[in-house]
């Protein structure tokens, strides 16, 4: 009679032992497969989210700064009517202080549009040329500018024309900076002062707040 005990445990250690090396070899494959896919996933999402490189001329400008828009306006400081209660003539006290307050027009002529007011209290000595006072104040009202402009006087020289500094403003005009011409348009002023035709270079801080040039 023959024994098939031992061969059968000795054929089915064997199975086990194919089937384990079976399944060994599929488990290894599944990880190389997904550590593939996994590295695939990876670069393609690098791809999409790393930004496109720029040319660096461009990055530089991009960077810098933009510089701020210049504006220029023309106007008349118009000459005082004795005859107006309304308009008050320049005043010149003994110590030299020269007080005014005019009216801005948008042309020559006395009649032509009031755009605003100019305002000051000047002290024509060297030892205040760096005072505080020294500051003419142009004060604009109009549809397209509500606010005023510092111009620092205190290098007036009494000539027909004169340069003087734009150093700050309000409103429209807030933080402004540029550059202030005064002619004199009268050959022969009187004693209460003559009309100015006054052209601003201006450099605005915001110039969204402004809207169209003042003819001139």
């Amino acid at each position: 009679m023959l024994q098939t005990g031992p061969l059968k445990s000795t054929f089915k250690a064997s199975i086990f032992q194919r089937a384990k090396k079976v399944a060994c070899m599929m488990r290894c494959r599944i990880i190389l497969c997904t550590a593939v896919s996994l590295a695939l996933l990876a670069v393609l999402l690098l791809a999409l989210i790393s930004p496109v490189p720029h040319d660096k001329n461009q990055s530089d400008n991009s960077t810098r700064p933009r510089p701020r828009p210049w504006l220029a306006l023309s106007l008349y400081i118009q000459q005082p009517q004795i005859s107006s209660s309304d308009v008050q003539p320049a005043v010149r006290s003994e110590a030299g202080a020269f007080i005014f307050h005019r009216k801005l027009t948008e042309g020559l002529e006395n009649t032509s549009r009031v755009i605003g007011k100019a305002q000051g209290f000047i002290i024509p000595i060297e030892h205040f040329a760096y005072s505080g006072f020294n500051i003419i104040y142009l004060t604009f009202d109009t549809p397209d500018y509500s606010g005023s402009l510092s111009v620092q006087a205190k290098h007036v020289e009494h000539k027909d024309i004169e340069e003087l500094t734009v150093v700050g403003g309000t409103g429209s005009f807030a933080f402004a900076r540029g550059l202030a011409v005064f002619a004199q348009t009268d050959p022969q002023p009187t004693d209460v002062g003559g009309t100015y035709h006054v052209k601003l270079q201006l450099q605005l801080r915001f110039p969204d707040r402004s809207h169209t040039n003042i003819p001139g």
